[in-house]
């Protein structure tokens, strides 16, 4: 059977992933084409792009979204910002992608490849882990991270029954002390021209949260993270949250939608309000609303903080990957 390889770019990315016929498999957030566009534009930093499209004659099978940095492939975006990626392919075609890819890669003079970070269920660690001895590769990978993940119910009384009950507890004390000290609104903004509007106050409250976040948070990255709300909210991607105290708000979400899951992506607090837990409250309040919508999962993504296990999330392991090709 004849395969071929095709140069893409972010352009015809998002068609195919438009592209309701399609079968591939955009079950990555962090490797859409309207996010791997806006990082790129920010920090690709002299890289060179290799979009490879594996082709069974007109069909695409997968994608590998890669940068080149001399014998060097990475996956577009870098761990900062992106928790964790993973190639596009399309179900039970994995092998033959794979198999095609590293003979493209070889071919373009690429010796070896750098991925992180990587989930243990992602085709990575699936297919191609399995495959990479009969292609020749060595790989190896090492615990990088973790992210925590909650399967959300269909109530919210059961997400309650789902914790400890010393969880459940802290939980309910902590809301009803809430509402006890001010009149409390919890907001959702998601239409692209409310999104811009408030995007200045999600940044204010960023860095209000923590020194480090504020240090986080240079020319740079404000640029991306404007242009990634920008864009994500054009796509009906993005919800920021925001709870309201009298009037004032103190806490805020960043969340991706994508597919059934909520992505966790970014949040702040303003400090004068965190004898009342506002920060974490905020995610609370946030995981109701997810459950309310019918979200089937949430991910509170990358970082082993305290509050992700208390308020039942489950660690996944994150790899760093490297691949010898030859």
């Amino acid at each position: 059977m004849a395969y071929t390889i095709t140069q893409e770019t972010f352009g015809s990315l998002s068609s195919y992933w438009l592209d309701r016929s399609s079968s591939l498999e955009w079950d990555c957030l962090f490797v859409l084409p309207c996010w791997m566009r806006v990082w790129w534009s920010v920090f690709h930093n002299g890289a060179a792009s290799l979009l490879s499209a594996v082709r069974d004659k007109n069909k695409i099978i997968g994608i590998a979204p890669l940068m080149v940095q001399g014998e060097e492939a990475r996956f577009i975006g870098d761990t900062d910002v992106c928790d964790y990626q993973d190639f596009i392919v399309a179900p039970g075609r994995e092998q033959e992608f794979f198999e095609v890819l590293i003979n493209h890669l070889r071919q373009e003079g690429i010796s070896r490849l750098d991925l992180n970070a990587i989930r243990a269920d992602s085709k990575l660690l699936g297919e191609f882990a399995r495959l990479a001895g009969n292609l020749k590769c060595e790989i190896s990978c090492d615990p990088e991270d973790v992210t925590f993940e909650l399967d959300l119910p269909a109530t919210w009384d059961e997400y309650l029954a789902k914790l400890t009950g010393k969880q459940r507890h802290e939980v309910r004390r902590k809301l009803r002390r809430l509402h006890e000290a001010a009149e409390v609104n919890y907001r959702v903004v998601d239409g692209f021209e409310e999104v811009m509007d408030e995007m200045e106050t999600f940044l204010a409250l960023f860095g209000l949260s923590r020194s480090d976040k504020a240090a986080f948070m240079t020319g740079q990255m404000a640029t991306y993270f404007r242009s990634l709300a920008e864009t994500m909210a054009r796509e009906n991607l993005l919800k920021l949250y925001f709870l309201d105290l009298d009037g004032t708000p103190a806490a805020a979400v960043m969340c991706f939608d994508h597919n059934s899951t909520v992505y966790l992506y970014n949040n702040g607090y303003d400090g004068r309000f965190s004898s009342l837990s506002v920060g974490l409250l905020s995610k609370v309040l946030n995981i109701k609303e997810s459950i309310q919508r019918g979200k089937k999962r949430y991910d509170f993504l990358k970082g082993t903080e305290e509050y992700k296990h208390r308020l039942g999330g489950k660690p996944v392991p994150l790899y760093r990957c490297r691949v010898k090709l030859g």
